[in-house]
């Protein structure tokens, strides 16, 4: 829980910072004591509490959602610059995916928690993926436990060919977020430039020659009309040196 709460607190951090939510949702579980007895047994190790805490990473998990690739590693960056926090291990498989075409970026991390009896520091495996790898790991791991292990090839074939599909997919989502940004960051841009070349016309007013100052209107209009951000900058620029040139012949 108190991991959980971290990461809702980075979340609206990074909305205040990025002016969006990166993480969709938050899932958190805590191993199950037969899956424990499992996994302990699998791996030959003595079944006791001591064990447990010494060999075993993912007794309490959290699996972050998120919309974009670059938010994942956002996350993580975050995460990694807790000074409560301790990281123990990093497994990219974005960047490295597993032969069946898994992806997701793990952190093994440890945490302090104050109990009845003291610190205690426990270990935390934390899953950071986007929706689409999230849906895929699902369903494989749904069609793992029907089949027990044995899944056809076929149907092994396929998830690999989807999870493919699927770094395409973020990737290319990615890029349609990244060209939306930059048509509202020229926007904003514009809509700036625009501001400053009215008020600098309206200062004219008083100082320039009336023919003159036409001429400039009739200029200003005619480039925005072109929506040319480039001319826009161009005669903004020209715009502040005439304006400085008035201000220094009214000055002499």
């Amino acid at each position: 829980r108190e991991i959980k709460t971290k990461l809702e607190v980075l979340n609206d951090e990074l909305s205040v910072r990025n002016q969006r939510n990166p993480i969709e949702m938050i899932k958190s579980r805590v191993k199950k004591p037969s899956s424990i007895v499992e996994k302990l047994q699998r791996r030959n190790l003595e079944v006791s509490v001591d064990s447990m805490m010494a060999n075993l990473d993912d007794i309490a998990g959290i699996r972050v959602i998120c919309s974009f690739v670059d938010d994942i590693y956002a996350v993580s960056e975050m995460l990694t610059g807790q000074d409560d926090i301790k990281v123990i291990a990093i497994k990219d498989y974005i960047k490295n995916p597993k032969p069946n075409g898994y992806r997701s970026y793990h952190m093994i991390v440890s945490y302090p928690v104050e109990t009845f009896s003291g610190t205690k520091t426990i270990r935390v495996e934390i899953q950071i993926r986007t929706l689409a790898m999230n849906f895929w790991s699902t369903i494989e791991h749904s069609l793992q436990y029907k089949y027990k292990q044995h899944m056809p090839d076929h149907i092994r074939e396929k998830l690999s060919r989807v999870a493919d599909a699927i770094i395409v997919l973020d990737n290319e989502m990615s890029t349609v977020r990244s060209e939306i940004m930059d048509a509202q960051n020229s926007c904003q841009i514009q809509t700036n430039l625009v501001k400053d070349i009215l008020n600098n016309i309206q200062n004219l007013y008083t100082i320039a020659n009336k023919r003159e100052l036409v001429k400039i209107q009739d200029e200003f209009y005619r480039i925005y009309e072109t929506k040319d951000l480039e001319q826009l900058r161009r005669f903004h620029s020209d715009l502040d040196n005439i304006t400085e040139g008035y201000h220094v012949q009214a000055f002499e």
